[in-house]
């Protein structure tokens, strides 16, 4: 019989079987590809482990909107891990930043752009002029009658040139103007107070004014349904005139909320080649896959009432199939344009909470954040992380290439 022995060889060869046998058991317990495996990895393996930012370190940047409820707890560990740029969902536009005429409302977007800093994210900037969310005292004098184009402008130049100012330095883009464009087929410009008062001014002044305040700023125009046409070709009218007219702006917005089946990939592929050929940059600004379908409404009646919309159509084993191939289609088309594509953007970070969901489940798309009424929720399941922030199919369909 043989017994261990305590020599200094035999101590030191039995501290590498130590350390080999830890290292393996720390290599083992962390998630397995498939997302079926939920027990923790080691804090050292979870360092290393790679989001969506390290996938495409060679391609563009991946961002994710965000609210101050994400800035802490699991959503905030999610966020540092897997995006390296953020767009502040609510907290920069004009009417939550500039709610009377001499107050601002700094705490939120600094927190976010803080929080950014912090984790070495960096920010785009969203937005400086919308038709939507733009407080009442914008467009009035102190007698409550609407206010002259050159009142207007002037005040839209403060409020440019104090909100970028503020940001200078640790901004990387701003959407100056968001969604001018009408969606009627036989209208230009969308009918709004800007356009009411100022004409088509109101948008070259809102560059220019963003220029001069942030040279170095990338300046861009952010639209939905940019791939459709006829609006792809009413974008394309706006901004070649700006271009033609040396206003400064880097490129264009596609906002991406899109559906399973819409727009196709030759719509998005053609989208992106029109715009480019402008010599503008292309950044696909709020993504989102809504999993919702137009709703069949059945004549019959049921207990004397006919069926409408179900408020949760769950997310199915056929519907997340389906919007895992979406994903892997469109983000094929992303990495082909590489080359004038600059960064990618998810609106909302996990089924958890998505706009979408007031706004019945996404099936207007864009549209709907004009939408100021608050149907019922209607989950609409649209990004890559579930309700418990997990990685769906469709998250591993995005980063296997």
């Amino acid at each position: 019989m043989s017994y261990f022995k305590t020599g200094p060889k035999s101590l030191s060869t039995s501290w590498i079987i130590c350390l080999a046998v830890i290292s393996f058991v720390a290599i083992s317990w962390t998630y397995k590809p498939d997302g079926s495996h939920k027990v923790a990895a080691s804090p050292s393996a979870k360092k290393q482990e790679k989001g969506l930012k390290d996938y495409y370190r060679k391609y563009f940047s991946i961002g994710v909107a965000v609210n101050i409820a994400a800035l802490s707890g699991d959503e905030a560990d999610l966020i540092s891990l897997e995006f390296n740029s953020v767009t502040a969902e609510n907290d920069m536009k004009m009417g939550p930043i500039h709610p009377q005429e001499n107050t601002y409302n700094w705490r939120n977007a600094d927190s976010i752009v803080n929080f950014a800093i912090k984790h070495n994210i960096k920010v785009r900037g969203h937005n400086l002029l919308w038709h939507a969310q733009a407080p009442a005292w914008m467009f009035k004098d102190s007698t409550g009658k609407q206010v002259s184009k050159e009142v207007l402008l002037q005040r839209l130049k403060d409020h440019i040139t104090t909100v970028v100012n503020h940001f200078k330095g640790r901004i990387y883009a701003w959407d100056v103007v968001n969604e001018a464009i009408d969606d009627k087929p036989d209208s230009y410009l969308r009918n709004s107070l800007w356009y009411k008062i100022c004409g088509e001014d109101f948008i070259p002044k809102a560059f220019e004014y963003a220029h001069a305040a942030d040279p170095s700023v990338a300046l861009y125009y952010n639209d939905y349904n940019s791939e459709e046409e006829p609006k792809r070709e009413k974008i394309y009218r706006l901004l070649k005139g700006l271009v033609d007219a040396k206003i400064p702006i880097t490129g264009v917005g596609l906002q991406g909320h899109w559906k399973l089946d819409n727009p196709t990939p030759g719509l998005i592929r053609k989208a992106i080649e029109r715009y480019a050929s402008l010599g503008l940059k292309i950044q696909i600004t709020e993504l989102d896959i809504t999993v919702r379908k137009p709703f069949k409404r059945d004549t019959s009646m049921v207990n004397g009432a006919r069926p409408t919309m179900p408020v949760d159509s769950g997310y199915t084993p056929n519907l997340a199939s389906q919007q895992e191939q979406r994903y892997k289609e469109i983000f094929e088309i992303f990495r082909e344009y590489r080359k004038v594509i600059t960064n990618v953007t998810f609106w909302n970070v996990s089924d958890r909470h998505s706009w979408l969901d007031a706004r019945n489940g996404g099936l207007a798309g864009g549209a709907a954040a004009s939408d100021g009424t608050r149907p019922t929720i209607r989950k609409a399941y649209p990004l890559l992380f579930d309700e418990h922030l997990q990685r769906k199919k469709a998250y591993y369909a995005v980063v296997d290439f």
